[in-house]
């Protein structure tokens, strides 16, 4: 592939090449902007099929990060990196001991955490080469596992959707079609099992369709049903790309809010949706919670502020749709314009800071 092409296209600053050959490491870590701080965004883990296909993969991913961090109100600019390997067979401790020491050779500039394919356990054997990873071992000052607190993120920014589709916020008695029953979705079912939402779920893991049966009264249905089902709200929280020409003339529910990344198949399914009347919740604003609640890290991790900064996210949902009425464009445009307007407004008052104070520089220089 043309990587300078690729970079300028979209306004990469940096991606660097890691190989250690005693470890047999293998990595990419791509970074896209740094303008509202150090770039942070995890590492994944993945057997990829060529090498071309990891470095597409990581640039994809940290540009998607830097809408995320902008959109989530963070100071962190957007970052990821992917290890080529197969996370079942291939890990070891010399593997991501290497890893750490390339994190720590940017100095700062990229803060790795867990991903795909990485785990806490992975995450504090990076830890002891570099300081710049979250997602750490509690013992360490952390906040482990994200998923619960990702899940609670959806959760806060489902209700806000439905808030918008029907007038009230409550999601007691609505159906809600849940697609992807792993750790982030089973805690995103809590939530909406408690508040007296139905359930109907699917996954290609039967183990977990069952424990969501079990424990929250679930239906199940196949996975190409799910998309059919009469719902309120589909939410789907697995695989990308799953609104597309094939199921968007499918589904029936008047909301889609789910923790899964790059939802939208192309963007232009997201003027479709506008078109059929849907309420989009962008998936960089609504699954936000797990970034949030590593980046509190960095300040040394307080759950009660952290959880705190997570129930903005209804906020942010609000926020989308209101930038979606005043401008006339579908969710997915709004929510990169509020993502895009946050970074140009700290761009420009950056080079407003850095062109007085050369002036200020200027005029001691050649005063008297």
């Amino acid at each position: 592939m043309e990587i300078f092409r690729a970079m300028g296209e979209y306004e990469y600053e940096q991606v660097v090449f890691c190989h250690d050959e005693n470890s047999g490491l293998k990595a990419i870590i791509a970074i896209h902007d740094t303008t509202l701080g150090p770039a942070l965004g995890g590492c994944r883990m993945w057997n990829y099929a060529t090498e071309e296909e990891a470095i597409i993969d990581a640039l994809r991913l940290a540009r998607g990060m830097t809408y995320k961090n902008a959109a989530a109100g963070l100071n962190l600019g957007g970052g990821k990196s992917v290890i080529i390997g197969d996370p079942k067979k291939d890990k070891t401790e010399e593997l991501f001991r290497a890893f750490g020491r390339c994190v720590q050779s940017l100095n700062g500039r990229y803060i790795t955490a867990e991903d795909v394919g990485t785990t806490v356990a992975d995450m504090d054997i990076i830890h002891e080469e570099t300081d710049y990873v979250t997602g750490i071992s509690p013992a360490f000052g952390s906040s482990g596992n994200p998923s619960p607190v990702t899940a609670y993120g959806v959760y806060k920014g489902m209700k806000a959707a439905a808030l918008k589709a029907f007038g009230t916020d409550s999601l007691h008695g609505l159906t809600i079609a849940v697609q992807g029953v792993g750790n982030v979705s089973y805690h995103l079912m809590k939530h909406l099992h408690e508040e007296g939402a139905k359930l109907i779920v699917t996954d290609i893991y039967e183990e977990n369709v069952g424990r969501a049966v079990r424990d929250f009264g679930a239906k199940a249905v196949g996975v190409e049903e799910i998309y059919q089902v009469d719902a309120d709200i589909f939410s789907p929280n697995a695989l990308g790309g799953i609104i597309n020409d094939e199921t968007i003339p499918l589904l029936k529910a008047k909301v889609i809010a789910g923790a899964a990344n790059n939802q939208l198949k192309e963007e232009r399914h997201g003027d479709l949706l506008m078109e059929k009347g849907i309420i989009y919740a962008p998936d960089f604003v609504i699954n936000a919670g797990g970034v949030i609640n590593v980046a509190d890290e960095l300040n040394g991790y307080n759950r009660e502020r952290a959880m705190k900064k997570v129930e903005l996210i209804y906020d942010n949902i609000l926020k989308v749709f209101e930038i979606s009425d005043r401008d006339g464009i579908p969710h997915y445009k709004a929510a990169n314009r509020m993502a895009e307007e946050r970074i140009a407004k700290v761009s420009k008052s950056r080079q407003t800071f850095l062109r007085d104070s050369k002036n200020i520089l200027n005029h001691l220089k050649h005063r008297g």
